[in-house]
């Protein structure tokens, strides 16, 4: 398949690594970008039949978008794709005033085109499932209706507090939203539905999600050759509707089979996420022997205190990576940790603004990732947290992503495409908070 089939926009970083990941483990070759690529840059990937662009417009407030948007959806639409896609976090994290994804649409819609714009959420594998318009979220102790979830419904930035996702994106944007439901799915009355829904008026539809046959069928709606564009919103359960769909009429091969994840003798991971999943995770590691390095977020308000806790523990982590062992450096564990408190409390004193702050804690990770990568050369590293991953990528210079091997649903392992010959083709998995297995670092180093 060499003809352009998608292009994309992450609104974080490892949401937009998932969507490459669904991608180039079905066959499609898949480059994820992180500015908008011009003809040169899309000329060093000649077998390109989807390209994304990661951002990090889920942690920006709509001035930001009204800003730099447009130019992303402009190069979207130039790759010649049928399918654009506005590119969501699977916990519709969102608000009017952070990450607003009725903003994106707004902002995306004049430019892209198209006469609806289906709304696929849910994504089995990944255990999010959209029912009668309810989003629920999968956990390791069952699945939770969103605005009851552990974790979702207590997110510091955008808590949800409605699992409508009618309801949650009217909050953003005035255009109508619509609905095909499970029920109607099931029936067999999907189409019947959505002519329906298009003749109230609706723009943005929502497609039910729960198991593989509701899957195709929002992939069988999406789908829509020869007939213009579609600008998608959702998760990567649009890819994986997508890709669903593609084999069950033979354009894809039901059979691809994707790298396998070969180990590595060590590796460097950091992690910003607040997720008690995460924290976790870490926890994981540490009983397996990784030196977990707990670095003080708080000090991130002082540009000189925050130059100097980095500096201590890019020596920490090489004194411990050059007796061998593993090394996680992290400034939260979970939700309700002290840090968060500190945190909270210092950028309130300094008088900033937090996103200002997160936007240094980032970059101070990426700058770690980088200076280890220099001076030890090591292949692989993990970074955990979404927002994180983004400021922490372009800190290390990256321009592309390439997808390596599976490693967790939502987390690959990936590629570094850089200018910088010390950073070019280093192995990096960005994973979301709530993404991963409770043994996610120690597979990324080990393998599957």
């Amino acid at each position: 398949m060499s003809d352009p089939l998608l292009a994309f926009y992450g609104d974080d970083f490892t949401g937009s690594s998932a969507v490459m990941e669904v991608l180039s483990f079905a066959g499609i070759p898949t480059v994820m970008f992180l500015e908008p690529p011009d003809a040169q840059e899309l000329a060093r990937f000649p077998d390109l039949a989807a390209m994304g662009i990661a951002g990090v417009a889920r942690s920006c407030d709509p001035a930001w978008m009204d800003e730099n948007l447009p130019a992303a959806f402009l190069a979207l639409a130039d790759f010649g794709a049928p399918i654009v896609h506005y590119k969501v976090c699977s916990t519709f994290d969102s608000s009017p005033g952070c990450g607003s994804i009725g903003k994106a649409i707004d902002i995306g819609t004049p430019i892209v085109g198209g006469s609806w714009h289906p709304l696929i959420i849910g994504a089995p594998a990944i255990r999010r499932y959209q029912v009668f318009g309810n989003l629920f979220a999968g956990m390791d102790d069952g699945v939770y209706r969103l605005d009851r979830h552990p974790v979702m419904s207590r997110h510091p930035a955008t808590p949800m507090d409605e699992a409508d996702l009618r309801l949650h994106l009217s909050r953003q944007t005035d255009r109508s939203i619509g609905l095909v439901d499970l029920a109607r799915i099931k029936s067999g009355q999907a189409d019947r539905a959505l002519a329906e829904q298009i003749d109230r008026g609706a723009e943005i539809i929502a497609i039910d999600v729960l198991d593989d046959e509701t899957l195709s069928e929002a992939g069988r709606l999406l789908w829509n050759e020869g007939r213009g564009p579609v600008f998608a919103i959702g998760s990567q359960g649009v890819e994986y509707a997508l890709v669903a769909h593609l084999r069950a009429i033979g354009r894809l091969p039901a059979g691809f089979e994707p790298p396998g994840l070969e180990p590595v003798e060590q590796i460097f991971c950091v992690s910003g996420s607040c997720s008690s999943i995460n924290s976790a995770q870490i926890e994981a590691a540490e009983a397996r022997g990784f030196h977990i390095i707990d670095l003080d977020a708080a000090k991130a308000v002082d540009p000189h205190a925050w130059g100097n806790a980095l500096e201590q523990t890019l020596q920490s982590s090489l004194a411990s990576l050059s007796q061998g062992r593993n090394v996680l450096v992290a400034t939260a564990r979970g939700p309700d940790a002290a840090s968060n408190n500190r945190l909270t409390r210092a950028i309130l004193g300094a008088g900033l603004s937090a996103a200002a702050v997160n936007t240094r804690i980032g970059a101070g990770l990426g700058q770690l990732v980088a200076d280890v990568r220099r001076k030890t050369r090591l292949p692989r590293v993990a970074v955990a947290g979404g927002d994180t991953s983004g400021h922490a990528m372009t800190a290390l210079g990256v321009t592309a992503l390439s997808a390596v091997a599976p490693l967790a649903p939502g987390a690959p392992l990936c590629r570094v495409h850089s200018r910088d010959p010390e950073i070019d083709g280093l192995e990096v998995t960005l994973k979301g908070g709530q993404m991963g297995s409770r043994d996610f670092f120690s597979h990324a180093k080990d393998g599957l």
